[in-house]
């Protein structure tokens, strides 16, 4: 039995221009998993990491947000109860994100969290000598490959989503679509 590599024509208007171009449907998927799969162990690992090396601690990255962009919002957390929840919650979202990348679960959200976190780590590193060489940074490809996850729905590639999404639970709730992958 041969299988074929389908062909698709993507058509879009991008500034004004009419673009049109192929896209292998099987290459784009072998991608999309390979993306989500490192992207979900990079975030696995650090996780983990934190964990091995218990008690985590982020005074250290919170003091240093001091003077940047997010500083205000981040230095919220600089003690007490607050620093205990950034305190689990780094290693316990990495943990998650990480899981959810991998088996292929709840993409989107996992996707959105991993952005939002790189955002933090983009903008508080380079504002604290990061930029140094420049503002492309492994922070900011980082959040870029978040959202090509996410754009790309790479869940319903080899994962879970795509079974969830033809649960009766998903099909009943199409808000809930917006989640996975």
């Amino acid at each position: 039995m041969a299988t074929t590599d389908r062909q698709e024509t993507v058509q879009a208007t991008l500034l004004g221009r009419d673009v049109s171009y192929q896209v292998s449907g099987v290459w784009l998927s072998y991608w999309l998993v390979i993306m989500r799969v490192t992207v979900g162990w990079w975030l696995l690992h650090a996780g983990l990491d934190k964990f091995s090396t218990w008690p985590f601690d982020a005074a250290w990255f919170i003091g240093s947000s001091a003077g940047t962009s997010l500083g205000p919002v981040v230095t919220l957390f600089d003690s007490g109860i607050a620093l205990d929840f950034v305190n689990i919650a780094i290693p316990l979202g990495q943990t998650l994100i990480g899981l959810g990348l991998i088996l292929g679960c709840l993409t989107r959200l996992a996707s959105f969290f991993g952005a939002f976190l790189m955002m933090f780590f983009y903008f508080i590193n380079g504002e604290t000598g990061g930029w140094s060489h420049g503002l492309i940074t492994g922070d900011l490809l980082g959040l870029l490959i978040f959202a090509m996850i996410a754009t790309l729905g790479a869940g319903r590639v080899l994962g879970i989503d795509a079974y969830l999404a033809k649960t009766a639970f998903f099909q009943n709730h199409p808000r809930l679509q917006y989640f996975i992958g």
